[in-house]
């Protein structure tokens, strides 16, 4: 999976997605917590604000305060909610606080101003506390008021909690319409990627000749590449081709002077110094052709089809007017319309060599036929003689070998039709049939859409 670009690509996207969401979680919650400090530090200094009220003008000292505004959340003891009134010695205290005094060992501040102050509650809890400071009388100096109204902090973390337990939900449900989209866009993204897997495979089937350059401006240096590649491959493989069959051509003129000093040695009484000449030459010559025919074998298989059913019957009409052939009785079952992912003039030559093979070996008749199988076709020729011996029946696909002593025969031709067989992708597989002999091809049949090209007759200009 990690070798997959898509997987890592949503890996990644799914961690940044996640590390987001879990920042934006945590700066939501300071900016709830701030916000929520805010409204309270605001109710706080407005209680702050109406316990002024509980000053009372005039005495000796100037003012004095009067009993508290009833109020049930302030009189239950400890209930996290607590007011501290200082009218110079005159202390009052909500009976929350019961026997406990506010702290107040910071100076107070100045006179009509407030602060925010952090303070320990009557059993250690932590306590948000505003303090307002105020002035009574018109004595010299007047009077100093000190006001706190503190609350418990835990009511703000258990705010702060449910908003977290509240938001977590929609960041999950966000978190997973981003990873949906993240995997979206990555998966258009990467569809270039899949148009050139699929035109690679296009190529492999004969489907198209090169990869084009109607892809996306990011591909395309890819696209080229590849195109570039299978030029000079093509090229590379021609020259060799071409290498082959000259150096073939140049042997063959030697060898024919060889056999023909041969044969003049033999005339003069040296029959044994002849033989060896002959028998030497006559492996080299087979030798030879079969480069020669391995020469011609077309080993690109793009934009090539054949149609099997009408080679054989074009062989076959060649063979029956030979003396050999019109004394065999050929059947052909062939039905029209399936075509093999092969260079005609190479399964042309393979055929040859089979059907040959067959009416040399045949005692009456020759059977072809050709059947789909799956994504291949099966090219069987069967003939109704001797056969084979089995242990010698593995030999016959081996390459350079011949059962054949005069190099004529099975050993050249089935290996030719091997070696086009494997060009082509496929298989060449030969059984004893009892009696007889049977050969079978198997080839890559033309896929539905290239066989419509190979049979459009606007096929060479697409």
């Amino acid at each position: 999976m990690m070798r997959s670009i898509r997987w890592r690509l949503v890996l990644a996207g799914g961690l940044a997605i996640a590390l987001a969401l879990a920042l934006s979680g945590m700066g939501l919650a300071v900016l709830f917590e701030r916000h929520v400090e805010r409204v309270a530090v605001a109710d706080l200094q407005a209680r702050a604000l109406a316990l002024a009220a509980m000053v009372r003008p005039g005495g000796e000292a100037g003012a004095s305060l009067r009993a508290p505004p009833d109020d049930p959340l302030y009189d239950q003891p400890f209930s996290g909610h607590y007011w501290q009134v200082m009218l110079g010695a005159e202390l009052r205290r909500s009976r929350s606080l019961w026997d406990y005094t506010l702290p107040t060992g910071e100076p107070a501040p100045a006179p009509g101003e407030t602060a925010v102050r952090a303070l320990a509650g009557p059993q250690g809890e932590p306590l948000l506390a505003v303090e307002q400071s105020l002035t009574v009388g018109r004595g010299d100096p007047p009077l100093p008021l000190r006001i706190i109204v503190a609350s418990d902090r835990d009511e703000l973390a258990l705010a702060r909690r449910g908003f977290l337990d509240d938001l977590l939900p929609y960041l999950a449900l966000l978190g997973a319409a981003l990873l949906l989209a993240s995997w979206l866009q990555i998966t258009v993204g990467l569809r270039p990627l899949g148009q050139v897997g699929a035109r690679v495979a296009a190529l492999a089937s004969g489907a198209r000749a090169r990869i084009g350059l109607d892809l996306p401006t990011e591909v395309i240096p890819l696209a080229t590449q590849i195109d570039r590649l299978l030029d000079a491959r093509d090229e590379e493989l021609a020259r060799a081709r071409h290498r082959a069959a000259d150096l073939a051509h140049g042997f063959k003129t030697p060898l024919q002077a060889l056999l023909g000093d041969a044969a003049r040695l033999r005339a003069d009484g040296e029959a044994e110094i002849a033989a060896s000449i002959e028998t030497v030459a006559t492996q080299m010559r087979r030798h030879v052709d079969r480069e020669l025919a391995r020469a011609r074998i077309q080993s690109s298989r793009s934009g090539q089809s054949a149609d099997p059913g009408a080679l054989l019957a074009k062989l076959i009409g060649v063979l029956r007017r030979t003396p050999r052939g019109a004394e065999i009785d050929w059947r052909l079952s062939a039905p029209p319309g399936p075509l093999a992912r092969i260079d005609p003039d190479d399964l042309t030559e393979a055929l040859g060599a089979l059907l040959e093979n067959a009416m040399r070996h045949a005692r009456a008749r020759v059977t072809a036929s050709v059947r789909v199988a799956g994504a291949r076709l099966v090219i069987a020729i069967r003939d109704d003689g001797p056969g084979v011996p089995e242990p010698a029946l593995a030999r016959l696909t081996r390459r350079g070998l011949s059962l054949d002593p005069d190099g004529e025969g099975q050993g050249i031709g089935l290996a030719v039709v091997s070696d086009i067989a494997d060009a082509a992708q496929g298989a060449l597989r030969l059984e004893n049939a009892h009696p007889g002999l049977r050969a079978e091809l198997h080839l890559d049949a033309l896929p539905p859409a290239a066989r419509d090209l190979a049979l459009s007759p606007f096929s060479k200009y697409s």
